[in-house]
């Protein structure tokens, strides 16, 4: 991705939450020149967990087709007595069309709500013991509460206000339709350097093209704030 691509998406996502009425906390407002000024032993808890924007297109190349802008409002993190907080929150913007690859989590259990906008639509499947998509086995999530029983690869649409619980290993892709969807997400704690598994070849994050000044840090680009 293009640093440009990545300093308006975030420019955008505060104005779309701002139309939600989504109030942000403050580290989610503070520009790279912001985080530079601050004292940054007060904001440890944001910085070891990274919590903060991510903006990816999962090594595609094309945002606007596969790609989703989240920001993580809070974590903890496995086996940790500093931060022993064990779920996370997330909120997710999904644009109009706009896809996130299949994948699913080796560990977290999570449930995916579509606050507001348009469908959030969701295509499950069970990944089998050597990581493939179980063409067979029938899928069974809760939408609300309410037990929903799917075949392999149909489509499930969540309307605004709906929500699907997720367990481990049930690879999942995503999308919205009829208009951008403002998505959250609660969980496990969220790791995602070791617990994602992605049925193609891709990646979690982006290779960052430098062509305009950072405006805004992704959350695993805060190492640059002891760069001198």
């Amino acid at each position: 991705m293009k640093r440009s691509q990545i300093n308006y998406a975030i420019d955008k996502a505060h104005a779309i939450a701002a139309t939600f009425r989504v109030c942000l906390p403050e580290f989610a407002l503070f520009t790279a020149e912001a985080w530079r000024e601050q004292p940054l032993e007060e904001w440890s808890e944001v910085l070891d967990l990274q919590l903060g924007w991510d903006i990816t297109d999962f090594g595609r190349g094309d945002f606007s087709k596969t790609g989703l802008t989240l920001l993580t409002l809070r974590n903890g993190a496995l086996h940790s007595t500093a931060y022993p907080k064990p779920y996370a929150e997330k909120m997710l913007q999904i644009q109009q069309e706009q896809q996130t690859p299949w994948h699913f989590h080796a560990h977290k259990m999570e449930d995916i709500l579509n606050r507001g906008g348009g469908d959030l639509c969701m295509q499950l499947g069970w990944a089998t013991d050597d990581a493939l998509f179980d063409e067979q086995r029938r899928v069974e999530v809760r939408v609300d509460g309410r037990w929903r029983t799917l075949k392999p690869g149909e489509t499930l649409v969540l309307k605004p206000g709906q929500g699907v619980c997720l367990p481990p290993r049930l690879y999942h892709r995503f999308w919205a339709e009829k208009a951008l969807v403002l998505g959250w997400e609660i969980s496990m704690v969220n790791d995602d350097k070791r617990d994602n598994h992605f049925l193609e070849p891709g990646g979690r994050f982006p290779v960052i093209d430098e062509d305009v000044p950072v405006k805004w840090l992704l959350s695993h680009e805060y190492g640059r704030l002891n760069v001198t």
